[in-house]
């Protein structure tokens, strides 16, 4: 029963590795591209911007909120809103821009 019970658990250990969040395996730097060519019109998605729209937050202070988390945002991005221009994001695209944001994190 224990060896059972054993290869059980490395199936199910085994099983969640290979559905690791795509947050997890997110691309910063591709985030960081995407940003600048689709939220930069808006957003200051870098320290070196000159200038984003005044009413919008910097991509640094919402990676500063206390209650942030590159997965809640990847969905937000995902999630059509009022205030945001509806881009297609894909799921890898929005878990890209949240790795990068999050890599702002100070």
């Amino acid at each position: 029963m224990r060896a059972a019970a054993r290869r059980i658990w490395l199936l199910l250990a085994t099983a969640a590795s290979l559905a690791i969040s795509p947050v997890l395996a997110a691309d910063a730097n591709h985030g960081a591209d995407l940003a600048q060519r689709w939220c930069a019109s808006c957003h200051l998605v870098t320290n070196s911007q000159a200038q984003a729209s005044v009413d919008v937050p910097s991509f640094a202070s919402v990676a500063r909120k206390p209650d942030f988390s590159p997965e809640r945002l990847a969905f937000f991005l995902l999630d059509p809103h009022p205030k945001m221009p509806n881009f297609p994001l894909s799921r890898t695209e929005a878990a890209d821009i949240a790795a990068y944001i999050g890599s702002l994190r100070q």
